[in-house]
This record gives structure tokens, sequence and C-alpha cells, in this order.
């Protein structure tokens, strides 16, 4: 009787799973479908080519530009500028916090960084507006510190937490038969950790890598806040820029209904999708070949 009610409860479970699964994978699909068939009516009045090269966004002027390419630009830009400073940091920190650290530091460390990720985004964003964007000024002369490097380093203090947590979970997962068999052939614990240990951890640490962009290319009211908004073809880091989320946020709440520039809008979430969906293409490529190459 005992064993029907356990095979009953698998069974059950099962299904409430499979069923779970299926509803993330509808909703997705759901949210796929409205942005798209919203962005069919913006591809009607403007040409898809134009909106993706086109130099100009200004659809409230008195003719309208759609060209969104600053604002992809200047989403990439700050996007890279935050992981240039994350992905070597993060799993700089992963590691010392895995290998390196005692466990007194460690019981600390870790959950001080883990709580960073629980500071509010317009917190993030206030302090580059008081305290980032004023020293980025004063060390690079410039009239104020709205620009793209105060909004690469917010991204990259928001994205940290995710990076550290999940690539050291990674490293912490090696088996430490790797590291005892490097160490009897006589590797300090430093080759050992850049040789073995991070090569082998590299798929966990590749999606660890991969969370942070995700993090940092779908931020809004930071980016917001910081960047200054400035809907132009960006030179530099210390250029004010816009970026895609924030054009959304800015404009959504205004924006007559049904409108071309309403769809406008929409058609940047469907390329903002697009981008971030092929993010995570290529990134569980490499997972992929990193798992095949240590298996082999």
């Amino acid at each position: 009787m005992r064993f029907k009610t356990r095979l009953s409860l698998d069974i059950a479970f099962k299904y409430i799973f499979k069923i779970t699964g299926l509803l993330v994978l509808a909703a997705l699909a759901g949210i796929l479908g409205m942005l798209v068939y919203n962005s069919f009516s913006f591809f009607m009045d403007v040409r898809p080519f134009d909106f993706i090269t086109g130099m100009e966004w200004n659809p409230t002027g008195k003719n309208p530009k759609y060209g969104m390419l600053p604002l992809i630009v200047s989403t990439t830009l700050v996007t890279f500028g935050a992981m240039l400073i994350a992905i070597p940091l993060g799993i700089g920190t992963a590691a010392f916090i895995s290998e390196y650290a005692s466990a007194k530091v460690k019981n600390i460390l870790k959950p001080m960084i883990e709580m960073l990720a629980a500071v509010p985004s317009v917190v993030i964003g206030f302090l580059g507006i008081v305290l980032v964007g004023p020293g980025i000024a004063d060390l690079a002369n410039l009239p104020n510190g709205l620009n793209a490097l105060n909004g690469a380093v917010l991204l990259a203090v928001m994205a940290l937490p995710t990076i550290i947590t999940i690539a050291e979970d990674a490293i912490h997962a090696i088996p430490k038969t790797y590291k005892e068999a490097s160490y009897a052939l006589g590797a300090t614990k430093w080759e050992t950790l850049c040789k073995v240990t991070i090569p082998a951890a590299a798929p966990g640490i590749i999606a660890a890598i991969m969370l942070g962009v995700g993090r940092a290319v779908g931020e809004t009211m930071t980016v917001l806040m910081a960047t200054g908004n400035a809907a132009l073809l960006p030179d530099g880091m210390f250029d004010s820029v816009k970026t895609m989320t924030a054009t959304i946020a800015i404009e959504m709440g205004e924006v007559p209904y049904r409108t071309t520039h309403y769809f406008a809008l929409y058609a940047i979430a469907t390329v903002l999708f697009g981008m971030t969906l092929v993010a995570n293409l290529v990134g569980e490529y490499f997972i992929n070949r990193f798992r095949k190459y240590h298996a082999a």
C-alpha cells in the first residue's frame, strides 16, 4: 500500500513539474508573440532596415525619425563596459572565496555579496548621480558625469553578485581529485587554480557571465538615471547615451496609444528580446562545447 502511494506521488509530481515547465514556455511564447504582433504594425509604416540602421531617434519631431542604431550602440557600449569590469572582478572574487578565503572570511563575505543583489536599482542609480558621476566628471574634466562609463560602473556593481555567486558555486563543485592530482604533479595552488580548477569550472563560469550580461542588458532604472539619455551615436565611454530599456521606460508612459511611436517601442523591445536570446544561445553553445571537451 505504501509503495502504491509513493508511486502515485511520483507520477503526480512528474506531471506537476511537466506542467510548470510548459507554463514557463507558454509565457515566453506569449511575450514574444505580443511583441512581434505589435511590431508588425510599426513595420507597416517603417521599413525594418531603416529602423535598425537609422542614425536618428526623434519620434516626436515635426518629421519623426525612428532610427534605433544609436540605442543599439549605446546599449552594447554600456553592457560591454560593465562586463569588462565585472567579469575579471567577479571571477577573481569567486576564486578567492572558494580557494583562498578562510571559513570565517567566507561566511562573512559571501552573504554580504549576495545582499548586494537586494539593493534596489533606483538606489544604485542615485549613487551614480551623487557619487560616481561627479567623480568621473572631476577625473576626466567633464561638465557632468552622466555618461556611458557611469552606467557601466553601476551595471558592473549590479551584475557582480550574480557572477560571483554562480561562479563560486561552479568552482567549489569541482572534484577534489582534480586538485589533488595537480598538486601531486608538483603544481602550486595558483597554477592549479588557473590551469585546472577554472578550466574545469568553465561551463558554470560562462553561465554566470551570461546571466550577468542579461542583468546588464535588461536593467532600466539605473541607466535611465545615470547615462544622460542622449539619443545620439556615442563616440566613447565619456559620451551621454540612451539605452533601449531607458527609451521604453521614458516614452511608454506618455506616448499616444496605438500610434506609430507606440508600436516603435514594441519594435525596440522585440530587438532587445532578440539580442538577449542570441547572447543566451551563444553562451549555451560554449557551455556545451566545454562540457563535451572535458567529457572527452
